[in-house]
């Protein structure tokens, strides 16, 4: 009898679950690099799930190049530094549902390297419905929050650019501002300083001026960083961050 599609999103969450348990466990160093992992029967029996299960779950790492499955010889822990995934990005932000201090640092800072030299491209490819959209967002969109309107406008921004690779690591960014945005949007400067970024960048790329969008975008990185982190300092002191 056909699985029913609660079942099928049931084991799905099930592998997911398990696969980030050993995912923080070898992050945190608790399974050293070169370790053998126990058997699939094993594994199974400590999550208490079937081995197709911990099959799944050992797939899943195996993709983010964290464990090399070597058929007849056992599963073994890699250096998750050497890893290419972004994945893994994700998993460092939320070890144990909190957000560690030193990976969003890391993280804004190659933002802070990246984006401006993006609007910079941008200024200089851009095209009339770029603008226009900007133009839209930047002074029209205010039933949107100031947060949602920023992240369009680095969309729009990234557009321009005509950059595939930066499109696709500004997605990312965009889905960790979404979820720790407000670190930054719930103070009320920080809010407004990004509306006034909002038109000031908008100038500078209607203006096709590579070097003032790349030094709007610097300032306001630059800002942002600084507030993101004292915000986050604060709710580390009251013991809301890890």
């Amino acid at each position: 009898m056909p699985a029913s599609r609660a079942d099928q999103l049931s084991r799905s969450r099930l592998y997911e679950k398990i696969a980030s348990i050993l995912l923080k466990r070898i992050i945190k160093g608790e399974i050293p690099v070169g370790e053998r992992l126990p058997t699939e029967r094993k594994l199974a029996l400590a999550f208490q799930v079937n081995r197709s299960t911990v099959r799944e779950a050992l797939k899943k790492l195996e993709s983010l190049q964290v464990i090399e499955i070597r058929h007849g010889n056992g599963v073994y822990v890699k250096n998750y530094l050497e890893s290419p995934n972004l994945e893994l990005i994700s998993a460092l932000l939320h070890l144990d549902s909190s957000l560690d201090e030193y990976i969003l640092k890391t993280l804004l800072e190659v933002r802070g390297i990246l984006v401006p030299e993006m609007a910079s491209i941008a200024a200089v490819n851009r095209t009339e419905k770029h603008i226009k959209d900007l133009e839209e967002t930047v002074f029209q969109s205010h039933d949107l929050s100031v947060m949602l309107r920023d992240i369009r406008v680095h969309n729009i921004i990234a557009l321009a650019s005509g950059n595939i690779l930066y499109l696709i690591l500004l997605n990312f960014f965009s889905r960790f501002f979404e979820d720790f945005g407000h670190l930054y949007f719930n103070n009320p400067d920080n809010a407004r300083r990004s509306e006034r970024f909002h038109e000031e960048i908008f100038e500078a790329i209607r203006d096709r001026d590579p070097e003032r969008s790349r030094q709007v975008m610097h300032d306001v990185l630059v800002y942002a960083e600084n507030a993101s982190l004292t915000e986050a300092k604060a709710l580390y002191e009251k013991g809301e961050l890890a």
